[in-house]
């Protein structure tokens, strides 16, 4: 297993600088997000470490380069968008950029994006599934003739009212990950598993490891905390971010022992890149760095060769 960590927590640092920075920390790898250049309509997103819609086989050259010189893989590229957007205008245009992203992944020779399937978040899962295969069938052979896997996030997208009552991504169960997987049976779809999201919809996040082994394509590490008191006052039914806080790594209620044993034992060897998403280490660029180095001296204890 490769330890690296997601470029989000990191937007005012230039890509050369996040490379050097994981290479001074002994990183393996980094996810590189890949938003439009641009304004950013929620957090952790409009992080631009590669801007996909200039990249000529130069700019694709100086980057392998980089990676090659700092010893750092580029484990995927990252765009986490609404592709199922009700909005048409919102939907077409995260499909051309993901097209895009998926372009430069092949340029790029890393060979896997990762992103949320997205969704209608005011219709049922029913009702989003005819788009969805509309979308996402000719998306996944998009991507096969360019050697590129796609690892779909389960984070639900559900935090805050503006979500509610459906979230905005598809993929939040092993129960649509079957039906998906079934309808679109291709080797390049697959998952970026993050077990933080199943914490507070209370679902078994080792479990899926054993089922869906072939299908994990990419690992976030991110941790959360469910607040009891909170949740017996508003109960589930109440907006996520109500009753539950994303943590680091080891500040919630992932049991990363138990989840590194069985990773191991169905034989993953990919990446496992910390997600920070800890409103605690945010207030200024040093303590998002230490974010990430108290993260990986934490996850390091449970891989192999960790250091």
């Amino acid at each position: 297993m490769k330890l690296g960590f997601v470029s989000a927590i990191l937007p005012d640092l230039s890509l050369q600088e996040v490379m050097q920075f994981a290479a001074e920390e002994g990183f393996d790898c980094v996810e590189l997000m890949c938003w439009p250049v641009g304004k950013a309509e929620r957090r952790y997103a409009g992080v631009t470490h590669i801007d996909v819609a200039n990249l000529d086989a130069t700019a694709a050259e100086q980057i392998r380069r980089l990676s090659e010189q700092t010893g750092v893989a580029i484990s995927g590229l990252g765009y986490y968008p609404n592709v199922l957007s009700p909005n048409p205008e919102e939907a077409t245009a995260c499909l051309q950029h993901l097209k895009k992203v998926i372009d430069a992944s092949a340029e790029l020779g890393v060979g896997l994006v990762n992103t949320f399937v997205g969704r209608d978040w005011t219709r049922s899962i029913e009702e989003n599934w005819a788009r969805f295969l509309e979308v996402w069938k000719p998306l996944i052979a998009y991507a096969e003739e360019r050697g590129v896997r796609i690892g779909i996030e389960n984070c639900p997208m559900l935090f805050t009212r503006d979500e509610w009552p459906g979230g905005k991504n598809l993929a939040i169960s092993p129960a649509i990950w079957r039906r998906m997987f079934e309808e679109i049976p291709s080797d390049h779809f697959g998952l970026n598993f993050d077990p933080s999201h199943f914490v507070w919809q209370q679902m078994d996040y080792l479990k899926p490891l054993r089922e869906f082994r072939h299908k994990l394509f990419h690992v976030h590490a991110k941790d959360a905390r469910v607040d009891k008191h909170r949740l017996d006052e508003v109960g589930i039914l109440a907006t996520p971010l109500e009753y539950h806080t994303p943590k680091l790594p080891g500040l919630g209620e992932v049991d990363w022992g138990k989840f590194f044993s069985v990773l191991s034992d169905v034989g993953y060897d990919g990446a496992v890149c910390i997600e920070v998403e800890d409103r605690a280490y945010e207030k200024s660029l040093e303590m998002r760095k230490q974010a990430l180095r108290q993260s990986a001296r934490y996850l390091r204890q449970f891989m192999p060769g960790g250091h």
